[in-house]
């Protein structure tokens, strides 16, 4: 069974429809990003699949045991959570809340799998820091390493990379990369990055204003009429890992 399934989906505030007939399915492992212009209801979305908004229509399922509760999310920050109080490990640690209910102690285990999340994030040295302290680009490897706390199976990224610079940005990319390919968790990640998007995800699910353009993977949304009309197909680059700036038909011509 897929890990997510949402059929005919929409949403509504005031009555007024905001994203419309939603049909894209999610398997265990993907990398799935959300595109589209601004106001095409992806972050909307986000909440719909945390259970935090209710669907006006249709219907989201969820498969292998994944409960919205389990899922791990990074929100795009506001300015008063940049300046939370806390220290980095509390922050880490406070993924593990979602399960505990009214407890407020963490386990020997939890302990241990959050220091394991914080090395794999090579921010162990930030531990005692105090979370408001940090570069932005900090403060969202300290977020994803909550975010894994809270889940094995699923995390979700909303706009993570929003203001940060070009380095930081594909350091934090590499770390979701690696994340996936590497614990076989799924991300679901919005971004307004489509090149990015491309070079890393598995699937693409663009939406439009009034509309699903297109669902499927990456290598076939290079072709579909939603990618040449939303950015005008050769006209689009992508920064690939070696640093140099190639267009999608050179990286198909060079064997990438």
């Amino acid at each position: 069974m897929s890990l997510l399934v949402c059929k005919n989906l929409s949403f509504a505030y005031d009555g007024m429809t905001v994203v419309h007939n939603l049909n894209f399915k999610v398997e265990q492992g993907d990398y799935l990003c959300i595109v589209g212009e601004n106001g095409a209801g992806k972050s909307t979305l986000i909440k719909g699949l945390l259970q935090l908004k209710k669907p006006s229509a249709g219907s989201i399922t969820m498969g292998e045991g994944l409960k919205a509760s389990e899922i791990g999310y990074l929100p795009q920050q506001t300015q008063i959570q940049k300046d939370f109080p806390a220290s980095v490990r509390e922050v880490v640690m406070s993924g593990f809340l979602g399960a505990h209910g009214l407890s407020p102690f963490y386990s020997a285990s939890e302990k241990e799998e959050a220091m394991r999340h914080m090395e794999a994030l090579e921010i162990t040295d930030l531990s005692r820091r105090c979370y408001r302290d940090l570069s932005g680009g900090q403060q969202q490897r300290v977020l994803l390493a909550r975010a894994l706390c809270a889940t094995r199976k699923l995390i979700l990224l909303d706009e993570p990379a929003s203001g940060l610079d070009p380095v930081v940005t594909r350091s934090l990319y590499d770390v979701v990369e690696r994340i996936n390919k590497k614990t076989g968790i799924t991300v679901i990640m919005v971004s307004h990055d489509i090149p990015a998007a491309m070079e890393y995800a598995s699937k693409i699910l663009h939406l439009g204003s009034d509309r699903q353009l297109y669902f499927g993977s990456m290598d076939n949304y290079r072709h579909s009429a939603a990618y040449h009309s939303f950015l005008g197909g050769s006209a689009v680059h992508i920064w690939k890992h070696d640093g140099k700036l190639r267009s999608p038909q050179k990286k198909e011509q060079a064997g990438d």
